[in-house]
């Protein structure tokens, strides 16, 4: 795993700064906690749309070029597919690493 974003995002899961799971994140969207929300690439149409449409509401920023793999390897868990970070400054470098391509 070379890529800095899913380092940081096991760096945060660490932490104890990151939520997973579909309903945890919605509510962290909906109370604003989420800096940021992952979702897998190949994730469920339904859950798709429920996350973007959220995301776009609360005006949370969303990254979603990942796999489910990808997320789950990173977390050091099976089957992550949502994931939300809840640290201001976990979130901020995530955001710094996806603009920079890294």
């Amino acid at each position: 795993m070379t890529d800095r974003l899913l380092n940081m995002l096991g760096l945060a899961k660490r932490a104890g700064k990151l939520t997973a799971g579909e309903e945890k994140t919605l509510e962290n969207i909906r109370s604003k906690k989420a800096e940021v929300v992952f979702l897998a690439a190949d994730a469920g149409a339904n859950t798709r749309k429920k996350i973007h449409d959220k995301c776009r509401t609360y005006d949370i920023p969303l990254i979603d070029h990942y796999t489910n793999e990808s997320l789950s390897n990173a977390t050091g868990a099976a089957n992550r597919v949502v994931l939300s970070v809840t640290d201001p400054g976990f979130g901020r470098k995530m955001l710094e690493l996806k603009e920079k391509g890294k």
